[in-house]
């Protein structure tokens, strides 16, 4: 079930980022310039960020089963449309049905797999379902660029046919159809501010990364969006049935990945942006050259995947979490040292060990923020996880953007210099910092029952 869950996680994270190196194949299809297929990739992070908040009561109201099947379906169809679009309005139409599909597919598919897991197999489950978040970004760009370049840019959807009837077909054997008997009236408004919330913060950061001249609106539509964020936690606290309960915030292990795992989270989007943009712009590589160079972080993550359960148990959640998340910080401050003239076989190294870092860090954060969660709070849990897991990986590319541009006004370049993208990945370095400061925080306990972690098994 967790293999399942991990396959459509990994469809949905891929399809945000797959699209990148299509734009130009994409656009001259569609005889429009590819600036204008930038709303393609808005529209589909939009939606998933709008209808995430909803999944959780749709999956208590209708069926765990019926909500998961319904959503690989409606993202398998809307694959579909993409590919056959024959215009630009009907494929960002596409792109917005397909974003609806996303934001079902990976909340309930956690909450199946939570409920279902033993309290001892949370770790090892929740790192099968993890690694798709580390991958798909990096993976994504080069693996688009490969298949527009040998095939057409169509089958960067169609792909997702052959996985989308899998999944359907092991989601009627697997999953089982667990619902709420005495579940509460829809919360319109409730539903209102936080889609009104999600969609402003996204699009928002999302224009500031795109589009340089739309700066000041774009800031100000994300404060807008917090804002509402603020305004929908105060309604929602002092509401009897709420769309979404922040009962689970309460728990320390739980409140960690969700402040200190989204400035982790916000950190690491910004490499796979910097990397291959410093590598074209500075280095003077090709978009294909630079996307292959960035696939040692994706060989890092898939290397660290195996120990990262026995490190976990090993040291346990907090040691973890502090030693990894400097080393973590290191390693991003390190590109900072990448120049022309540095050997490959040096950068190929550095970014490989960024990738176990990384890859270690998510998997310890998504794996500790369930451990003490209530069975009732399961499901709103998931949704807040999925709700701030998806704003804080799209604002990577943001937040690196906002960086370059700082640089470059500061210091008067019409273009980024190699040192504007030194100066990016020492800063990116130290705002990482700032997630370890909940850590701390954390009980030497903390999340040991599901971790299997053993003081006195510690050397």
């Amino acid at each position: 079930m967790a293999f399942l869950v991990a396959a459509t996680f990994f469809m949905e994270n891929l399809d945000a980022t797959i699209i990148t190196t299509a734009l130009p194949a994409i656009a001259q299809s569609f005889q429009v310039s590819a600036i204008d297929l930038n709303i393609g990739i808005s529209a589909y992070l939009i939606a998933v960020a709008i209808f995430i908040p909803i999944s959780g009561w749709m999956a208590d109201r209708f069926g765990a089963q019926t909500i998961f099947i319904a959503a690989i379906a409606i993202f398998t169809f809307a694959s579909i449309l993409c590919g056959l679009s024959p215009n630009l309005e009907c494929f960002i139409l596409a792109r917005i049905l397909q974003g609806i599909g996303g934001a079902m597919m990976v909340p309930v598919g956690r909450l199946v797999v939570l409920r279902s897991a033993p309290k001892k197999d949370l770790v090892k489950v929740i790192a099968y379902i993890t690694w798709p978040g580390l991958v798909a970004p990096v993976l994504g760009p080069p693996l688009g660029g490969f298949i527009v370049t040998h095939f057409a840019w169509e089958w960067i959807f169609y792909l997702n046919v052959p996985l989308g009837i899998l999944g359907i077909l092991a989601s009627l054997k697997l999953v089982d159809n667990f619902k709420q008997d005495n579940i509460a009236a829809f919360d319109y408004l409730g539903f209102i501010l936080l889609a009104g919330a999600c969609a402003s913060v996204m699009y928002g950061m999302e224009t500031i990364g795109q589009n340089p001249a739309h700066f000041q609106s774009s800031l100000l539509l994300a404060f807008v969006g917090l804002v509402l964020f603020v305004i929908a936690i105060r309604y929602m606290q002092h509401k009897t049935a709420p769309l979404l309960s922040f009962n689970a915030m309460k728990q320390k292990t739980f409140s960690v990945s969700i402040w200190g795992g989204s400035i982790f989270r916000i950190a690491i989007s910004t490499i796979p942006f910097l990397l291959p943009l410093m590598f074209q712009i500075a280095f003077g590589l090709s978009a294909f050259d630079a996307g292959l160079l960035v696939l040692a972080v994706f060989a890092g993550n898939l290397v660290m995947k195996p120990f990262t359960t026995q490190i976990m148990r090993r040291f346990g959640f907090k040691k973890v979490l502090l030693v990894n998340g400097i080393i973590g910080a290191i390693t991003i401050a390190s590109c900072a040292l990448f120049s022309p003239d540095t050997p490959w076989s040096v950068m190929l190294l550095l970014m490989f060990i960024n990738g176990l870092s990384r890859s270690m860090q998510f998997t310890c954060y998504n794996s500790i923020s369930f451990a003490d969660i209530q069975v009732s709070d399961k499901s709103h849990a998931s949704t807040l996880f999925s709700m701030f897991f998806q704003i804080s990986m799209g604002m990577g590319v943001a937040l690196a953007a906002l960086i370059l541009r700082g640089l470059m006004y500061a210091q008067g370049h019409q273009q980024s210099t190699l040192q504007d993208f030194h100066w990016a990945f020492i800063i990116v370095a130290l705002f990482s910092l700032f997630s370890l400061i909940d850590c701390i925080q954390l009980k030497k306990d903390a999340g040991d029952a599901v971790s299997g972690y053993r003081p006195s098994s510690s050397a």
